[in-house]
């Protein structure tokens, strides 16, 4: 984890471990349909994050644009777990808290590009 050094990686990392440690208490209905789906997306984003960190600036607005696309799309599939009783409350506020502040990031991150 050492090696990963822009901010916004690490907390996406934390995000994940987190969501990956939540499988074992998700339904098995609900297993391999929307928090499978969702696990993707999370992994879509890390995907963005780091094509955007290491990658061509000429492109980096685009994948940053598209990272939020993601990260929002997560935010309703989160919330739709919660109001599927999928998660309980205190699961849906931890990774709300976490996906707000790389929201924060992103947000940040895209507002520094030149356009």
């Amino acid at each position: 984890m050492d090696e990963i050094e822009v901010p916004i990686l690490k907390k996406s990392y934390e995000l994940y471990k987190i969501f990956h440690e939540y499988r074992k208490v998700v339904p098995k209905q609900d297993r391999f349909t929307i928090y499978e789906r969702s696990e993707y997306i999370i992994l879509d984003l890390l995907e963005c994050l780091i094509e955007a960190s290491y990658g061509d600036k000429m492109k980096k607005l685009f994948v940053l644009e598209k990272a939020s696309i993601k990260l929002n799309l997560l935010r309703f599939m989160i919330r739709l777990m919660k109001e599927t009783r999928t998660f309980d409350i205190k699961k849906y506020v931890t990774l709300q808290k976490i996906i707000d502040e790389i929201g924060r990031m992103l947000g940040g991150w895209i507002r520094s590009i030149p356009k």
